[in-house]
């Protein structure tokens, strides 16, 4: 007679399987979406590298503006968060 144990995987139910795949769903998720934002540099000109306040940056990109935000862009007061600031910068450092 054979008495030998089934091993884990032997063990494991569907419920299981389908819990075990929604765990590695998520953590891929978590850990391909936690990347470095992707947004658009700050453009290098005198403009840009002078502008250290929101109100300046929204004479532009405010809704009148000559280069308006995009529509679903966060409303935040502080472009510099996700925007690199430009060679030369003239404001303060992160």
């Amino acid at each position: 007679m054979n008495d030998q144990k089934p091993s884990l995987f032997q063990r494991l139910g569907t419920r299981d399987w389908i819990f075990i795949g929604v765990i590695l769903v998520v953590v891929a998720g978590l850990t391909f979406g936690s990347g470095e934002r992707q947004t658009a540099a700050t453009p290098n000109d005198v403009t840009h590298q002078n502008a250290t306040s929101h109100e300046q940056c929204m004479t532009c990109h405010g809704d009148d503006g000559v280069r308006p935000r995009p529509i679903g862009h966060p409303g935040n007061t502080q472009c510099f968060m996700c925007h690199l600031q430009p060679e030369g910068w003239k404001g303060k450092s992160k």
